[in-house]
């Protein structure tokens, strides 16, 4: 059935229940309610902003903006991109534009003003719904993108190049619209996160929307008495099917704005929350503020967390074990997937399976997987592959691009582009991606081992290995290393540590450096590359000219 009978369900079954909190640690309150049925919680220990909506609400407002679409001409299968931060108008709009069969359009929202249009017109949207954050950014090709499209403008102080959501949602229906939907209808274009160039266009149905609702709350079990923690945008898959696991068993979420280790500890206290979802990054981060001193765990009620669970990206298990040295009754669970698979589940490795943390799991919920070659056979276990995955959430393609599409959809089987092994009980380990692995000397390395031996090193915060170019190896592996603060270890010492590894993966380059991550924890190995290897490769192959 379509994801949107779950919301009328909800809306029917816990009408006047908080369904969502929206917590801003960092804006003070200014009593603005955007929307006057979200109820503005008065602040128990601070004057930060803090708003709630119940899921009767939650529906009544997907109804309104549907008929608001439906107004303006909107149709099965055009499309109404959103791009905003993460708020409680977030889920909404976004359920309002799947009511009325039209397509859901998610922008990230470091998209800079070209990438924006790129994605508009790519995805041939229909309409733009943006907040305060990107005025600048629309502002510099309002005029091209608004030919065509109308903008909806979320927020105080609407600019004169768009109209103001508030009002004009104001005097619709809060009644369904009554649009038929079916499971094989599209229902959404997701885009690929860019770290390989201009994101492409994924479009998923209505099927794989509510297959990773049913995946993610088969895996983590969530019930009516939970409460999630959501801290990444809700424009990535991973945060919204997450938070798909709380829509489909009726439960509060916390939409959390900033990463803090106080303002995730200070969230999880005071909205008893049992479920929070990290990226690296913030684990790390939080692990840090813990041995520091910079947070007491004494000083907040935790009790009630049952689960911490990461994706994104692979996880080092060094950062699991610290983890469990503060939290050992805390269930620890991760999830692989990719946008293309809409989001977490694919690759499921199970609470019950702590004792195999560095593995990705088995296959999840409804879902098949594979190991293969470069030809498409199965490789033998133990063997290094391409990942491949078959299941009801594999996109239906990339929008616009045949090309592309068929270089990784095989018959039912999504290529991940990923190159993974499998063990000797069947746990799936992801190597490294398949476009990340360095030929030095003939020998293939895999940048996710190297970094996951260099974070066993206490003095280091995060590591990433890319490859430089080298006249005789052709490539050598460099290892950018982002030092603990106060940390005085050196090249030298790393260099020295380094030396418990096989020669041929030991990196040949140590930067002492930053290392940057987008919205979504993923390490930006290509602006990496650009920054300490571009200039060297085109002067090497000015050399051999």
């Amino acid at each position: 059935m379509p994801i949107t009978e779950l919301l009328e369900r909800n809306s029917k079954l816990y009408s006047n229940e908080t369904c969502l909190v929206e917590i801003n640690p960092e804006v003070k309150d200014t009593r603005r309610v955007t929307w006057k049925e979200f109820e503005l919680i008065e602040p128990e220990h601070s004057s930060y902003y803090k708003r709630r909506i119940t899921w009767s609400v939650f529906d009544e407002k997907a109804n309104r903006f549907a008929n608001l679409l439906l107004e303006r001409g909107v149709k099965k299968g055009d499309k109404v991109a959103i791009l905003l931060m993460n708020c409680l108008e977030w889920l909404p709009i976004y359920f309002g534009i799947l009511k009325t069969g039209a397509l859901a359009v998610p922008l990230n929202f470091r998209y800079s003003a070209d990438e924006i249009q790129y994605c508009l017109d790519l995805a041939e949207v229909d309409i733009l719904v943006f907040g305060p954050e990107f005025i600048g950014r629309v502002e510099e090709v309002a005029d091209e993108i608004g030919k065509h499209r109308l903008l909806f403008y979320v927020g105080d102080g609407c600019p004169r190049f768009a109209e103001d959501y508030s009002l004009q949602v104001a005097d619709c229906s809060s009644q369904a619209p009554g649009i038929e939907l079916s499971d094989d209808d599209y229902a959404a274009i997701y885009f690929s996160s860019g770290t390989t160039g201009f994101p492409k266009a994924i479009l998923h149905t209505h099927r794989a929307l509510m297959h990773s609702a049913i995946c993610e709350q088969k895996h983590h079990g969530q019930t009516k008495d939970d409460v999630f923690l959501c801290i990444p945008p809700l424009y990535h898959t991973g945060a919204k099917m997450h938070w798909f696991g709380s829509l489909i068993s009726g439960s509060k979420a916390v939409l959390l704005k900033g990463a803090s280790p106080q303002f995730i500890l200070q969230a999880i206290s005071a909205e008893r929350c049992s479920i929070v979802w990290l990226l690296v990054p913030w684990a790390q981060d939080l692990l840090l503020a813990i041995d520091n001193g910079d947070v007491k765990l004494e000083d907040y009620e935790l009790d009630q967390l049952r689960l911490m669970h990461i994706g994104a990206q692979p996880v080092p298990p060094s950062l699991i074990k610290h983890w469990k040295e503060y939290f050992p009754h805390h269930q620890y669970d991760t999830n692989y997937g990719l946008s293309e698979s809409i989001g977490p589940g694919c690759v499921h490795l199970g609470v019950e399976n702590i004792h195999k943390v560095g593995a990705i799991g088995k296959a999840g919920y409804g879902w098949e997987t594979k190991i293969i070659d470069e030809n498409g056979n199965p490789v033998k276990q133990g063997e290094t592959g391409e990942l491949a995955v078959k299941g009801p959430g594999v996109m239906v393609c990339y929008y616009n691009d045949p090309k592309s599409t068929a270089e990784v959809l095989h018959g039912d089987w999504l290529y991940t582009g990923d190159m993974a092994m499998e063990d000797e009980d069947g746990f799936i380990f992801l190597v490294d991606r398949k476009k990340d692995v360095i030929i030095s000397g003939g020998e293939n390395l895999y940048p996710v081992q190297i970094e996951d031996f260099l974070r066993t090193n206490n003095e280091i915060h995060d590591v990433a290995v890319i490859g430089l170019p080298d006249k005789r190896l052709g490539e050598i592996a460099a290892a950018i290393v982002q030092l603990k603060p106060g940390s005085t270890c050196t090249e030298e010492d790393i260099n020295n540590f380094c030396l418990k590894l096989p020669r041929y993966k030991r990196p040949r380059k140590i930067i002492l450096a930053d290392v940057p991550r987008n919205a979504t924890g993923k390490i930006e190995k290509p602006k990496l590359r650009e920054m300490y290897g571009a200039s060297k490769l085109v002067a090497a192959q000015n050399e051999v000219k």
